[in-house]
């Protein structure tokens, strides 16, 4: 026995001297077997980029959503004076909760829970219809699921989802991003369409970890290291696009859409001194958080071509006065022009206006007064500028898949018919490019809409985008004389364009009605089988906005023509906008600005008395005394009236926000840290709570803003009416 047992007690000795010497046993490392059973990793999300506009107002962003489980095995329940899993029992009443809340009927969810369970598996997930969930619905399934004695078994992990608070915004320029499963299981945020599909590699971060040591039960050991590596999040972007003119835009779109139902619709907004796109929408569009009413996946301003019509002859008009050609009193007779064997004619079944002037010829938008022009300018010189302006190429701009059209120039019939428009086609954003030539005194600028990109973890900025100028196709002072005579479009006795002028602004621009080709290659012809456009900037003597509209095949009730949707399009969007880049109307004083002083640090009640003497409207935010912050900051100019913020200690009474603009709206929101709720864009026409009232951090007040074209409308209703009583 004893020689036995000395023998195994050798053996075994010897078996631990070995392992302690190697560090292996079977051919397996130790260290990295304990590593295994024991170190444990802990995942760091990284956020998706967010996505900006020009003033850093939320478009896309990463949100906290949670994903539901259902757990039915009853060994979580082990040990637990209440069950932790879904019982048996309790399977049609719990089903019919959570189809309350989520896209699944009770019979499927029903299902699907009788199923795992007689699988026996853990827990049960429910697929897409199970993940996205809002804190709100999260928070409501809780408490009924309480009220009824059911919350055993049902968990919500959080999780992240991609948020769009704007609704139909942008849409096919924004795109939309959603979670996807790879093969391992695993979720993650993937860029569908627009941007977040072109830029998904700058946008997706690279999730972190922490690794630490635990016990057998998988809770980390007491004085364990930590190694954390962090999160990367995504870059964050920054567009041109104006959030406030946007919303112009697509409110304009919507009321037109709902009066006329066109087949499709059209805006671009950009500014012509640099090619910043400030906004851009088309229909049919649809919301990108729920991917509702989404029919075409192009981005109709740079991936769809068009014959543009009348829109084109602006460029044929600046080609013709850069060479000298243009006499806008010299005559031509309207009517019908024949070229080889091909004739064409003005838009009144070839009848024209007899024998009228060239000037005259464009603002009625004759086909004809082109055809004389372009004898006089050379057909061949002609195509020459209109690839000057930038047509039949792209524009560059910074977004996928855009078309470069083609302008016709083989036969002599198809450079004439370029010169009015049809035949040759080309894109929104190429109007947009050759019309800032015109805008900006023969400077053409290449269009963008990505402003910055940033790093968010390092505060990198690793795009600045600036703008470009292209070769001038034409002189500042053709361009000053397209101008002349495209306001004569709209002022003129004859001109087509009457229905597009604005309150208080100049307008130039020019109209458009081109026929649109069919399945079968001819044109479509009858009713409204047309794209009707307007190409126009403001004020025309020194253009701040350019606009491109177009409104194909809308339903026109009787009375109305093709020009009345794209009329009301632009006139509410250029006007609203106008107004919201304080671009002061005709016939209104310029007021002179003064230099805001500074109040950091100074006694509020001294400084009030100081602003006001400035002729600022001083608003205190907090209970007074030694200010901490202003807004705007010292060194500003800001005209007389200008509200100034100056951020004290203690609560705030609420002020009269009338008349305050939405940034103003959003810096007091910052200061004071108040739950204050915004309803629309523009100007502050209603609040919630009245002036003076003292509130809570959490007690929210709501302000109702309005757009300038609303705000002023009722206005100008009650002046018609007055007038027409007084009379």
């Amino acid at each position: 026995m004893f020689m036995l047992y000395g023998g195994l007690f050798f053996l075994l000795f010897g078996r631990m001297v070995f392992i302690q010497a190697t560090g292996q046993a079977e051919g397996r490392a130790m260290a990295a077997l304990a590593e295994a059973k024991y170190a444990r990793e802990s995942v760091l999300k990284a956020d998706r980029g967010t996505i900006v506009d020009r003033n850093g107002a939320l478009i896309a962003a990463d949100t906290l959503s949670y994903k539901l489980l259902i757990i039915l095995d009853e060994k979580a329940s082990k040990g637990s004076k209440k069950p932790r899993h879904v019982l048996k029992e309790n399977f049609g009443a719990t089903a019919e909760v959570l189809a309350n809340y989520i896209p699944l009927e009770k019979e499927e969810i029903l299902s699907k829970l009788n199923e795992y369970s007689d699988w026996e598996r853990y827990q049960l997930e429910l697929g897409k219809a199970g993940r996205d969930i809002n804190h709100e619905t999260v928070l409501a399934i809780r408490e009924e699921l309480e009220e009824k004695e059911l919350s055993g078994g049902i968990l919500f992990l959080e999780d992240q989802k991609r948020f769009y608070p704007n609704g139909i915004f942008a849409s096919h320029l924004i795109g939309f991003a959603m979670r996807e499963e790879d093969a391992d299981g695993n979720l993650s945020t993937v860029g569908k369409m627009g941007l977040e599909a072109t830029y998904d590699k700058e946008l997706t971060g690279t999730d972190g970890k922490v690794n630490f040591q635990s016990d057998g039960w998988g809770f980390k050991l007491p004085k364990a290291e930590e190694i954390v590596t962090p999160a990367q999040d995504g870059f964050d972007i920054q567009l041109t696009i104006d959030k406030t003119i946007q919303s112009f835009v697509e409110d304009a779109m919507t009321r037109v859409e709902s009066e006329y139902s066109p087949s499709k619709m059209l805006v671009v907004v950009a500014n012509p001194k640099t090619g910043e796109i400030l906004a851009m929408s088309q229909r049919p569009s649809f919301h990108s958080a729920t991917r509702e009413g989404i029919t075409e996946y192009l981005n109709a301003a740079l991936e769809t071509t068009i014959e543009p019509g009348s829109t084109l002859k602006m460029f044929t008009l600046a080609a013709a006065i850069e060479e000298k050609k243009w006499d806008p009193n010299a005559y031509f007779r309207s009517g019908q022009y024949t070229i080889y064997d091909k004739t064409i004619g003005d838009v009144n079944n070839r009848k024209g206006w007899g024998t009228i002037t060239y000037l005259e010829g464009f603002q009625r938008s004759s086909n004809v007064a082109m055809a004389y022009l372009l004898e006089r300018l050379g057909d061949k010189t002609f195509i020459d500028y209109i690839r000057k302006f930038g047509f039949g190429e792209k524009t560059g701009i910074d977004l996928p898949n855009e078309a470069s059209g083609v302008i016709l120039d083989t036969y002599p019939s198809e450079r004439l018919t370029t010169s009015y428009g049809q035949g040759s086609t080309v894109t929104a954003m190429q109007m947009i490019q050759a019309a800032t030539a015109i805008a900006n005194n023969g400077v053409m600028m290449k269009p963008y809409v990505i402003d910055q990109i940033t790093d968010p973890n390092t505060g990198e900025l690793v795009k600045d985008q600036q703008p470009e100028e292209h070769d001038s196709p034409i002189s500042a002072a053709t361009a000053k004389g397209v101008r002349e005579v495209l306001a004569s479009t709209i002022t003129g006795e004859k001109g087509t364009g009457k229905k597009f002028a604005l309150n208080g602004y100049t307008i130039g621009g020019k109209t458009g009605t081109a026929e649109i080709p069919g399945p079968n290659g001819k044109y479509l012809s009858g009713g409204s089988n047309y794209l009707y456009s307007f190409l126009g900037m403001a004020p025309v003597e020194d253009p701040q906005l350019l606009t491109y509209v177009y409104v194909q095949q809308p339903k026109l009730p009787s009375g109305k023509t093709g020009s009345d949707p794209v009329a009301e399009l632009f006139t509410s969007i250029m006007e609203s906008s106008l107004r919201y880049m304080n671009i002061v109307p005709n016939g209104e004083d310029v007021i002179d600005a003064a230099v805001v002083r500074e109040a950091v640090g100074q006694d509020s009640a001294d400084m009030i008395t100081k602003l006001k003497q400035d002729g600022f409207n001083p608003v205190v935010v907090g209970e007074g005394g030694r200010i901490e912050r202003q807004y705007p900051q010292a060194g500003t100019k800001l005209a007389e009236g200008s509200v100034i913020l100056l951020q004290t200690k203690g609560s705030t009474s609420l002020p009269d926000f009338t008349g305050w603009s939405k940034k103003m709206v959003l810096s007091f929101k910052m200061l004071s840290g108040l739950d204050i709720r915004i309803n629309g864009d523009g100007y502050v026409t209603e609040q919630s709570l009245s002036m003076g009232t003292v509130i809570g951090l959490n007690e929210p007040v709501v302000l109702q803003l309005q757009s300038p074209a609303d705000i002023y409308k009722p206005l100008e209703e009650d002046a018609e009416e007055e007038s027409i009583m007084g009379g």
